[in-house]
């Protein structure tokens, strides 16, 4: 084994025994499942601000991304711009609204729970379609993160990639599975500073080695002088259609349907902290996805190598690669950068994981086929779910040539659109009833597998004979069906139209 591969080797065991440590010492304060699915809601502002950004943002943002400017050019970058708008949207209209409600609404501890009260489904109709939603897609979900991990270790170490998504899916599900929420959010919240000092550090240097020639950089390295490989309204020297650029910024109407930020929300301990918070995400996002973009502009002329098809996804590790290349410490330091990229792989699929235990737990388990389940064996079950989830989203993941782009853009749109237009809907607008929203979740799911999944248009899905993305049409589906169902059907009881109204007027002790 040579020194080169021992360096990085040596910083990967030490963050990753202090990820696994971090979640012993949660396992002591996760005593209930308030305390296993939100913290006890007692998440400070960073704590709340960074957890909720790193979990959202996944190695999409350091693999993903970036691979996909690197091959496209910045065109690609349009996605970047529709999640920042759905960023501060999500924090500036949502976070607060649905912090009050859930706490209003019988102390709700999670999404489908939160429906569940705030709609008064008594025969737990929508519990039910909702947790089973939440499952599917995030199966999905995490095993986009999983198939990041087994990529980022198969270039880093030369492990074949499926022991190396095995490793991946270990280290993650066992701090997981110990600590709970808590142990997520502490994680993510150290995995989301050294993502964001990653993303800073590497580009910049990476430019200083070749901005006297930037351009000749670029050349040399398959972009031609005259291309459009810089702009916004180009990809692959082609305009770039406005269909498509709509379709790219439509990924931020999916904030407000994810149950992994939405949680974060409902975890803050108080209004000022949330407020906080929200400062502190915006700044976050708006640095990692610029910087994000970045890496895939100046890799392109910086990387020694050209990259192709898939393997563009691994540009910005090649680039760390190339920057720490010498003796045992500078290696070691590339390491930790390197330890950044898994940061954001984990600090995603731990808080999939998570959101998938409780729905399936709490909502499936302890709310419809077991009601009287004492809190002890709930969480016992959680705990169990949360490891049958990891093997499920390995073998979702378990080919190689799987795309993380492909993998996020199913799982997001799903979730969007079952969920989006509902937790708007459910918040702002009080003649929302419950057929309303049982019709919002199908339609929504449905239409995103019929679009994505079903070759009928010619022997292609419909989104292959488009380009356009799923989540740009079936969010408003699913908001018409929403609207049109409440309207044609009985108004909601005076007892939920009081609570919507006491939202407004709630007072925090």
């Amino acid at each position: 084994m040579s020194t080169t591969t021992i360096a990085v080797l040596v910083a990967f065991a030490c963050y990753l025994a202090m990820m696994i440590g971090i979640g012993v010492f949660s396992m002591k304060k996760t005593k209930s499942t308030e305390d296993y699915f939100l913290g006890g809601r007692g998440l400070n502002s960073w704590v709340a601000a960074l957890s909720a950004q790193a979990s959202d943002m996944s190695g999409w943002l350091l693999m993903g991304l970036p691979g996909s400017i690197y091959l496209a050019g910045t065109g690609k970058a349009w996605i970047a711009i529709g999640l920042f708008i759905g960023t501060v949207l999500n924090w500036l209209l949502i976070s607060k609204r649905l912090r009050r409600y859930t706490i209003i609404s019988n102390n709700s501890l999670t999404l489908p729970e939160f429906f569940q009260n705030r709609f008064r489904d008594k025969k737990k109709i929508l519990l039910g379609i909702s947790s089973v939603v939440i499952v599917v897609f995030f199966l999905v979900y995490t095993a986009s993160a999983l198939a990041s991990g087994g990529k980022l270790f198969n270039t880093v170490f030369g492990i074949d990639y499926h022991y190396a998504l095995l490793i991946g899916a270990a280290v993650i599900l066992a701090y997981t599975f110990m600590g709970g929420f808590l142990a997520v959010c502490t994680t993510d919240f150290i995995q989301g500073s050294l993502m964001l000092i990653a993303l800073l550090t590497v580009p910049i240097i990476a430019y200083a080695a070749i901005s006297g020639d930037f351009a000749g950089a670029l050349t040399a390295h398959g972009v031609a002088a005259d291309s459009d490989f810089l702009s916004l309204f180009y990809i692959n020297g082609e305009p770039y259609p406005v269909i498509s650029i709509i379709s790219d910024l439509a990924w931020g109407l999916g904030y407000c349907g994810m149950p992994h930020i939405l949680v974060r929300f409902m975890a803050v301990k108080s209004e000022k902290e949330l407020k906080k918070s929200s400062a502190i995400a915006i700044i976050w996002v708006a640095i990692s996805l610029v910087a994000a973009c970045v890496i895939g502009i100046v890799g392109r002329g910086y990387l020694n190598e050209v990259l192709v098809d898939s393997g563009s996804e691994n540009v910005f590790i090649k680039m760390i690669q190339q920057i720490f290349d010498g003796n045992f410490l500078l290696t070691f330091i590339g390491g930790l950068f390197l330890c950044g990229i898994l940061a954001a792989i984990m600090s995603t699929a731990d808080s999939q994981l998570l959101v998938c235990a409780s729905s399936a737990s709490k909502d499936i388990f302890k709310n419809i086929l077991n009601p009287k389940a004492a809190d002890k064996k709930v969480l016992t079950v959680s705990r169990i779910t949360v490891v049958v989830i990891a093997v499920v989203a390995c073998l979702i993941a378990w080919n190689p040539d799987s795309s993380i782009m492909d993998l996020v853009s199913d799982a997001w749109a799903g979730l969007g659109s079952a969920f989006g237009p509902l937790v708007v809907c459910a918040l702002f607008w009080k003649r929302t009833n419950l057929p309303g929203a049982v019709a919002g979740i199908v339609s929504g799911g449905l239409f995103v597998i019929i679009w994505d999944y079903l070759p009928i248009v010619g022997g292609q899905t419909p989104y292959a004979a488009t380009g356009i993305y799923s989540l740009l049409l079936g969010f408003f589906i699913s908001l018409a069906c929403i609207v049109l169902v409440s309207l044609c059907t009985k108004a909601p009881e005076q007892e939920i139209l009081d609570e919507f109204d006491a939202v407004k007027n709630y007072v925090e002790d």
